[in-house]
């Protein structure tokens, strides 16, 4: 997803920053939130909205707008953009397909390696218990 589809659908909205900075951030609302309609934007395909919904249900709100907050920089444009890249970043992250899991085996070796060492690990704790004459 190229942040130049994404631009003409982008809601910003400004903020005051909190943390340090001072009279600076008591007075320039530098933080912001970019949203982004989903079922309005028209550049994802049915299917794409529902993957969207699903995966960043928890970045959603109730009117169906995913909402990224920047306020890392002290300047309102490097936070715009800063806003966009997430955003792009987090539909590109959600639309990618998950490979399928190729079910694999155990070489013989390994099996075998394995069983060898619960063996040792085995008779190392039984060599800790207290000696019993008489029991086994």
């Amino acid at each position: 997803m190229r942040p130049e589809q994404l631009l003409p659908h982008l809601r910003f909205q400004t903020t005051r920053s909190g943390g340090k900075g001072g009279q600076n951030v008591n007075k320039v609302e530098t933080a912001v939130i970019a949203s982004l309609q989903i079922d309005a934007a028209g550049v994802f395909s049915p299917e794409q909205q529902l993957q969207l919904r699903s995966k960043l249900a928890n970045r959603i709100n109730s009117e169906g707008e995913l909402q990224v907050k920047s306020q890392v920089h002290r300047s309102q444009h490097s936070n715009k953009d800063e806003s966009v890249e997430v955003l792009c970043k987090l539909i590109k992250n959600a639309l990618q397909r998950k490979r399928p899991r190729i079910a694999t085996r155990a070489s013989k070796a390994a099996v075998e390696k394995r069983l060898t060492r619960k063996k040792i690990q085995s008779d190392r704790k039984s060599g800790r218990q207290k000696f019993r004459p008489g029991s086994e």
